[in-house]
This record gives C-alpha cells, sequence and structure tokens, in this order.
C-alpha cells in the first residue's frame, strides 16, 4: 500500500506543479490586459487627436475704436504747472484727442462646413471688427476673413459667429456633455495669451459647478486655460466638443489648474436658436422662488426637502394658470424638481409658448396647473407689476417668535418704503437671541403671510400660531418681504 500512496502523492505533485503554471499563465495575461486597458485609457499619443480636430479651431482677433484721452491725466495731477506741457506733447505726438484702436485675442471653432463658428460672448462683446486665423492646414483658408455676429448670449457667455469661405471648412460636432464623467481625460486647444495655436490636456475634475448665471453648467478641468483660450473647445478622446472654455480661477490670470467650460448641451441649444433666429427664446413661468430646506419642510408637511417654494407670482403665466405664493413646484413637464436651480434651467429650456403640467403641492395635497410659457426674454424688457392687498387695519404691537410686530400703518409704510396697499406686519424689533435673528429677520422687514395665509393684524397672527401648534407642527412659515422681495422663514414654535 505504501508504494501506492507515493505514487499517489507523485502525481498528485506533477498536479500542483501545472496548476502552478496555468495560474502563472492567467496572473501574466492579466497584466497584458490591464497594460492594454491602460493604453486605452490613456494614448501614448494625443497626436493623432490634435491631427484631426486642429483645422476646426480658430484664433479670433477684434478690434474696438476707443476715444483718445482728453488730457494728462493720470501722468501729471489736475491743475499742475505741467499739465499743459503734457497736452502739447500728446498732441504732438497724436496721443491727444484723437481715437485710437484695441486690439483683443480669443479663441473659437468651426461647427459646419458653411462657416459658423462658436466663440464666448466676452471675446467679441463691443467690437467693430473681428477676424478668424485658422490653424495651418490642409484645405483651409490661409488668409484671415472677417467674421459677422449672428448672436450672442450674455447669459451663457456664448456668441455665434460667420465667415464666408472660398470653401467647405473642416469643423467639429459637440459631444454629451451629460456622459463626462469626474476622471475622463479632456483636450483643450485655443490662442493662450496670443501665442498661437496650442493644446492643452487633462482630466474632468468636476460638474455641474456654478458660477454666477441662472444657467450656469461647467465642467471644471485641469487642462490649461489661460488668456486667449477663451472661446475654444474642450474636447473628449472622440474629438468631440464636451465644452466652451470660458473662465478660469486664478489668483495671477495664469493657469493654476482650475478651469471652467460650458457645457456642450447648454451650448447646443443657445447655438441652435441664435442660428435660427439671432437670439435666445428662453421659457418664462413667472413665479419667484426659493429652496426648500429641512426646516421649511417640516413647516409646511412635506416629507423631505424638495422643490422649488414660490414666494411671489406676478402677473405672468404662472398666475394665469392659479399658481399661489406658498405652492411647492415638485414637477415641470413630467421631470421632478430638485431645487431652484433644476427649476430655472428645465423652464429656460422649454418652448416658448407651450403648455405644460406643472405639479404643486399645496395645503397638504398635489395639484396639477397648466401653464402656457411665456418668453423670458419679454419679462425682462418689461417687468410685471405685483398687485397690491387692501389696507391694513389696526396698530397694535406684539413681541412673539422672538419679533416685536406692529400692523402697518400709512406712517409705518411711508417710513420703510412699501409700496402703498401693501398689507401685513412690520417687525419693529428682532431680539438678538433669537432663531428669527439667526434666520435674517430684521427690524424693517414685513410680514405678509403666516401658515400660507395672509395676516392683517396682530390677532391673525397668533391665530397661525395657534394652529400650527394645534396641528402638531413644530415650526411655522412666514412670507417676508424686505425691499419689495419675498422670501420664505420658517420659526420654531418654541420660541
Amino acid at each position: 500500500m505504501q508504494p501506492q500512496a507515493i505514487a499517489i502523492s507523485s502525481r498528485a505533485g506533477g498536479s500542483g506543479a501545472m496548476v502552478r503554471w496555468v495560474w502563472l499563465a492567467v496572473l501574466a495575461t492579466a497584466v497584458l490586459l490591464m497594460q492594454a486597458v491602460t493604453a486605452m485609457a490613456r494614448p501614448e499619443s494625443l497626436a493623432p487627436l490634435a491631427d484631426r480636430v486642429s483645422p476646426a479651431v480658430v484664433n479670433i482677433t477684434t478690434s474696438t475704436v476707443v476715444e483718445g484721452r482728453t488730457g494728462p491725466q493720470g501722468i501729471v495731477p489736475e491743475g499742475s504747472p505741467f499739465e499743459d506741457f503734457f497736452r502739447e506733447f500728446q498732441d504732438r505726438n497724436g496721443n491727444g484727442t484723437r481715437p485710437r484702436r484695441s486690439s483683443a485675442l480669443g479663441s473659437g471653432f468651426v461647427i459646419s462646413e458653411d462657416g459658423y463658428i462658436v466663440t464666448n460672448n466676452h471675446v467679441i462683446d463691443g467690437a467693430d471688427e473681428i477676424e478668424i486665423e485658422f490653424f495651418p492646414g490642409e484645405g483651409q483658408p490661409k488668409e484671415l476673413l472677417p467674421a459677422k455676429v449672428i448672436g450672442t448670449d450674455p447669459n451663457t457667455d456664448i456668441a455665434l459667429l460667420k465667415v464666408e469661405a472660398p470653401a467647405a471648412l473642416k469643423y467639429v460636432k459637440f459631444g454629451d456633455s451629460d456622459t463626462a464623467r469626474v476622471g475622463d481625460w479632456v483636450v483643450a486647444m485655443g490662442n493662450p495669451l496670443g501665442q498661437g495655436f496650442s493644446l492643452s490636456a487633462g482630466i474632468v475634475s468636476a460638474r455641474n459647478r456654478e458660477l454666477s448665471g441662472s444657467y450656469d453648467d461647467y465642467i471644471q478641468t485641469d487642462a490649461a486655460i489661460n488668456r486667449g483660450n477663451s472661446g475654444g473647445p474642450l474636447f473628449n478622446m472622440d474629438g468631440d466638443v464636451v465644452g466652451v472654455n470660458t473662465a478660469i480661477l486664478s489668483p495671477n490670470g495664469g493657469s493654476i489648474g482650475i478651469g471652467f467650460s460650458m457645457a456642450s448641451n447648454v451650448v447646443v441649444k443657445v447655438v441652435e436658436q441664435l442660428k435660427e433666429f439671432g437670439e435666445t427664446r428662453r421659457g418664462w413661468l413667472g413665479v419667484k422662488i426659493q429652496d426648500v430646506d429641512s426646516d421649511l419642510a417640516e413647516a409646511m408637511g412635506l416629507e423631505k426637502a424638495r422643490g422649488a417654494l414660490v414666494t411671489d407670482v406676478p402677473n405672468g403665466p404662472a398666475k394665469e394658470a392659479g399658481m399661489l405664493a406658498g405652492d411647492v413646484i415638485v414637477s415641470f413637464d413630467g421631470v421632478d424638481v430638485k431645487d431652484t436651480r433644476g427649476l430655472v434651467r428645465q423652464v429656460g429650456n422649454a418652448e416658448v409658448g407651450k403648455t405644460v403640467r406643472v405639479v404643486v403641492y399645496r395645503e397638504g395635497k398635489t395639484e396639477t396647473l397648466r401653464v402656457t410659457l411665456g418668453r423670458r426674454e419679454d419679462a425682462e424688457r418689461g417687468p410685471s407689476r405685483q398687485d397690491g392687498s387692501d389696507d391694513a387695519p389696526g396698530s397694535t404691537e406684539k413681541e412673539l417668535l422672538g419679533l416685536s410686530v406692529g400692523v402697518l400703518t400709512d406712517q409705518l409704510r411711508a417710513e420703510l418704503n412699501v409700496a402703498e396697499g401693501t398689507d401685513g406686519l412690520a417687525i419693529l424689533s428682532v431680539d438678538e437671541t433669537s432663531e428669527a435673528w439667526e434666520k435674517g429677520l430684521r427690524a424693517g422687514d414685513v410680514i405678509t403671510e403666516a401658515g400660507q395665509q395672509k395676516v392683517a393684524s396682530i390677532s391673525d397672527l397668533e391665530a397661525r400660531v395657534s394652529e400650527a401648534k394645534d396641528a402638531g407642527r413644530k415650526s411655522l412659515l412666514l412670507l417676508v418681504r424686505r425691499g419689495g422681495e419675498p422670501r420664505f422663514v420658517a420659526l420654531n414654535l418654541s420660541e
């Protein structure tokens, strides 16, 4: 039996050796696969991509006539005995009151063979002349071509230009910026610091950045972007434009690895409208809104903080559809509303004149309104006036919820510069140790609603407090106006 056992042991040893060889082969294959994947993720050279897309990238030179200096201000103090001497010197050298031409540089990219070019609005804003220089390549114009402005959108800092070229131009396509992930490789091209065509590479550092505008949706990247890159394209590895290089964050004006490109999905909609109408045509709902925080949600009976809280409904589409201050917009045209920023973008992207379903949360239940959208640009040119309310009776004062309040009288309206006919309670003082102070309420603010009902007297406010406590609410929702601008504040009822 022993030899048999040895023989069996010997065969087992041979099998183990084979297993080790198999595992080594598998490991080697895995290493090769990982290297291949890495090579695919980061190509050894970006030259093929650069060769393919660079003919569509352009330099933009603008010139503007500015008035000459009217005197030697800034050189010598006004009234100085040398003032006449310097004025005569400037006149002799042609530097007096004669107009002079100022130039600026930027970047852009061709989006059609018939010569449409996208750039930033700030690159061409105020320019008298715009000239386009093409990347030196086969089939591209050799000389500078004049460009005309088709349309601009300051809200997204996008401009659409057009050149008349002797032959079809090479162009690039827009990609889907929503598919760009943090960590994806991107390439920026343009004319940094006037040095000529240049390429830089990096990754998507962050998504959905908001800088200053209502329609902002920036891709943050560490691909080097400097002055002169403005208006240039940000490419993905497929050679599609996923952003328009617009801004940098820098203490010294140079790249420190934080650049911002307007997302292509925003740009595409703007470009389509500029091309068709020469201007943007954004949808307009006609409401003032604020975000819903946890305190507001609890005070209104919402399960969680979501949607956009309507603080005011001036004359416009929403008012005509029956929307009220205090409504929370939770769905717009079939899409859930997360916050005010999301709603603004949803409405702005909607077609003017379209009738949409808007779901609002009102007094513990949802209602669906049908709203026919107006045009925001028309509303901004001619803002609607807000309707007033009945005169407020009474003149008593009381301390409540950390506030000292009094009914609006004609004298108080005049002192606080409150519109005639406005009904409500004036905040006369605020306890600096109270929650009301922490949430920004100040003397001079006017409370027009409590618990989503109008208040015209102290007893109205007291009744709203009692009703909220009886309903088991921990806080009371107030609609407060300051300088005519409304906002909601939820105050703890334990105050």
